[in-house]
């Protein structure tokens, strides 16, 4: 079963097994969260109600994300700042979806196939986005200057 939550302004699709980054959360590694803003759920093609299903979510670490660099120039004044910014954000690992009924049937089944699936696939994706968000702004820039020359 997938359901997609929101939190700290963003939506991700999630399962069980599955490992995110969101936004930082309040908690300390090893407690139990539970997502409350659920928007849409089901299992393959079939939806469900997203108003009964419930999200729970077990807080891996509090950790920081990749660093952003700011620079501020205007150009012929003597202008230039440069800032770093590092986000603060929590690794979940989603525990069950579902229903309060079905969480306690059907997540021992569900949690032990996908975990040795998520394990060795999401933490590569997470690496992945991080990645060419840093290496964006760079490619535009040189775009700029090389139209005009």
């Amino acid at each position: 079963m997938f359901a997609v939550v929101r939190t700290g302004g963003k939506q991700y699709r999630v399962a069980a097994g599955d490992k995110i980054a969101v936004e930082k959360l309040a908690g300390e590694a090893g407690d139990t969260i539970t997502l409350g803003d659920v928007l849409l759920a089901g299992e393959g093609e079939k939806l469900e109600d997203a108003g009964k299903v419930t999200v729970s979510a077990e807080i891996i670490a509090q950790a920081k994300s990749e660093k952003v660099i700011v620079f501020k120039k205007r150009r012929r004044h003597n202008y230039r700042r440069k800032n770093g910014h590092r986000q603060q954000m929590t690794l979940l690992r989603i525990t069950a979806v579902g229903d309060s009924k079905a969480e306690s049937k059907a997540a021992p089944k569900k949690e032990s196939a996908p975990k040795a699936e998520a394990k060795t696939d999401d933490a590569p994706k997470a690496e992945k986005k991080a990645a060419p968000k840093k290496a964006a702004p760079k490619k535009a820039a040189a775009k700029k200057t090389e139209d005009k020359k």
